[in-house]
């Protein structure tokens, strides 16, 4: 098996809110938009992110955990610099994210925050100077 990753499937609630929130509000383009289905967006070379109606998602995967708590799972962003962090994070914020927490020095020697979509995938926007900024930003 190759090492990559060639999609990351998030179920959502209401794919049309996460459709408007994604394409509207962050301004991504969709590479497969089926209304009330599913939305795939192209985050990378070989990479699609893919959000898909929980229904559909349960009707293949199996069920989806619900109650309080967060997904085990988070989303980044790294961008090549702290103000990049800050205006990304404006950007989610005003296209409807509920902010999570703003963005702060990190003791691995980053700056970082985060947000959540409309279902709460955490999202963080990070500069991290080094090794592994230079192989994530273009």
């Amino acid at each position: 098996m190759e090492q990559r990753v060639s999609l990351v499937t998030l179920a959502v609630r209401d794919v049309a809110a996460s459709r408007a929130f994604y394409l509207d509000g962050l301004g991504w383009r969709a590479h497969v938009d089926v209304p009330g289905e599913v939305v795939m967006v192209q985050v990378g070379e070989h990479l699609l992110l893919s959000l898909w109606s929980e229904a559909g998602f349960e009707a293949e995967v199996g069920p989806v955990r619900r109650g309080e708590g967060l997904a085990p799972v988070t989303l980044a962003h790294n961008v090549g610099s702290r103000e990049e962090v800050d205006a990304v994070l404006a950007t989610a914020r005003a296209a409807g994210a509920s902010p999570v927490s703003g963005a702060v020095d990190r003791e691995w020697g980053g700056y970082s925050g985060y947000f959540a979509d409309p279902d709460g995938f955490r999202w963080e926007v990070a500069w991290a100077p080094g090794p592994v900024g230079d192989l994530v930003v273009p």
